[in-house]
């Protein structure tokens, strides 16, 4: 068995290694045994987005967590952000999600959280890996007079709900603004109108009739073209898209231009810095971030603090660094005056909440970030072989530095999560920019994809 956790916790296609009900179960049974032995039953919260293998698993996940002695809350349909929460609130002992985030509902992963609200470091993962690959956790199963039971969190989406609402300034309102969501039919489907809606926006909601198998389908952050188009024709002030967890979100302006997290980071820095709240003068950004971020925060002053691909280590180095803003181009941004890891729908908040302090438009305060050209390519590849130990494509991306000259830059890495190589490029022009990046995207094709049949270039 290969390494289960990637960069944002277990990921696979339902119903297949890894993502089974046996492995569910075993999961389960393991974060019982490691999250107990504390003079009680462990208490483990567990929360799902809409997909249909949603319940095959939570069914599988309460099994493994009653077997081995803990109480399992079962929070239901709720956005990733909404567990990491109650586990804090209700001082459960772990939180448990099931979801593949922005992936097809084919997919489905779980992710866990501790008693504090934070995603896992690698130790405790790795804990739970030789649990499961070792097959320990049956051996370590209590009698059957310290089984475990399971519980329903009737109002758990009422609870975050409120939580959502104490994020927005309490001296502020959203009364006189039109908002359109966009829910990618995912887990925010319900939440998110509500929380909007009660704070006084007038709000038009897209994609939240989950079904089961439209999660993510052609809307969301991944595809924000329709809100963009339903927000001009609606004459909305803004427009967010949320992806299937709700843990990240896209911004559409009254123009109906796409906003991605870069842009709201720079939005939200300079507000946080001009109210004094901006600790230590930092922002944390990824190798992903936009090349107009940096100038941007540089012209305000403030400094930046660049990690690897995932909020997981955007939140590290904000631990580190002292830092209290901090986020994804992809829209995870974690704001931790407000909670512990990223949230969609507070970034949602405090971009509307930035509209309303300043009275100004969500273009006329984006402006002040200048978005370099960017192209991003993925392609899907057989295996995962290290990329510093293939001349051809070393060779092609110093080629594209050297055609950069110092006015742009190349990343090429591979998805954390799926069978992607991801190559991003920056340059001076979009034509040049793109030419770049599709020269990269064919060797790595070629080389990483010898026998295949057919391109698998994915713009």
């Amino acid at each position: 068995m290969g390494k289960l956790f990637g960069t944002d916790g277990i990921r696979g296609v339902a119903n297949k290694a890894p993502m089974t009900a046996e492995m569910a179960m075993n999961i389960g049974r393991a974060v019982a045994h490691l999250f107990g032995g504390k003079g009680h039953a462990p208490r483990i919260v567990i929360g799902r987005d809409t997909r249909l293998s949603g319940d095959m698993l939570e069914c599988a996940i309460v099994a493994g967590l009653c077997s081995m002695g803990a109480d399992a809350i079962v929070a239901g349909v709720i956005p990733t952000p909404g567990v990491a929460y109650l586990a804090q609130s209700i001082r459960a002992d772990a939180g448990i999600v099931i979801s593949a985030s922005h992936n097809p509902y084919e997919d489905n992963g779980i992710k866990i959280f501790g008693n504090g609200g934070f995603k896992l470091p690698d130790k405790t993962e790795e804990a739970i890996e030789e649990l499961i690959t070792e097959e320990k956790a049956p051996r370590l199963l209590p009698s059957p007079t310290k089984l475990g039971s399971a519980s329903r969190m009737d109002d758990a989406s009422g609870r975050y709900t409120v939580f959502l609402k104490q994020s927005f300034p309490r001296e502020h309102s959203l009364a006189g603004m039109k908002i359109v969501l966009d829910c990618s039919n995912g887990a925010a489907s319900r939440v998110a109108p509500q929380v909007f809606s009660e704070l006084g926006a007038a709000t038009t909601t897209l994609f939240n009739a989950p079904d089961g198998k439209n999660i993510n389908l052609h809307c969301g952050s991944q595809h924000p073209e329709k809100l963009a188009k339903k927000v001009v024709e609606s004459g909305a002030d803004a427009g967010f898209a949320f992806d299937g967890d709700g843990d990240r979100v896209i911004a559409v302006d009254e123009k109906g231009n796409i906003l991605t997290g870069d842009r709201m980071l720079a939005i939200c820095a300079r507000i946080l810095k001009n109210e004094g709240k901006l600790t230590n003068n930092t922002v944390v950004r990824t190798v992903m971030s936009n090349m107009g971020l940096s100038v941007a925060l540089e012209s305000l002053g403030i400094d930046s603090a660049i990690t690897g691909v995932g909020d997981r280590l955007v939140l590290e180095a904000m631990q580190e660094k002292g830092a209290v803003l901090g986020g994804e181009d992809s829209g995870h941004l974690i704001f931790l005056e407000h909670h512990t890891t990223g949230d969609g729908i507070i970034t949602a908040l405090q971009v509307a909440a930035t509209m309303k302090k300043e009275e100004k438009p969500l273009s006329e305060l984006a402006a002040i970030m200048k978005v370099f050209p960017q192209v991003l390519l993925n392609v899907h590849v057989k295996s995962r072989t290290e990329l510093e130990g293939i001349p051809e494509i070393a060779d092609a991306i110093r080629q594209a530095e050297k055609r950069l000259k110092g006015h742009g830059r190349v990343l090429v890495r591979y998805s954390g999560t799926q069978h992607i190589c991801r190559i991003m490029a920056e340059g001076p022009t979009q034509e040049e920019t793109e030419a770049i990046c599709r020269t990269i995207a064919d060797v790595v094709d070629r080389r990483l994809n010898a026998d295949a049949q057919t391109k698998t270039i994915i713009v």
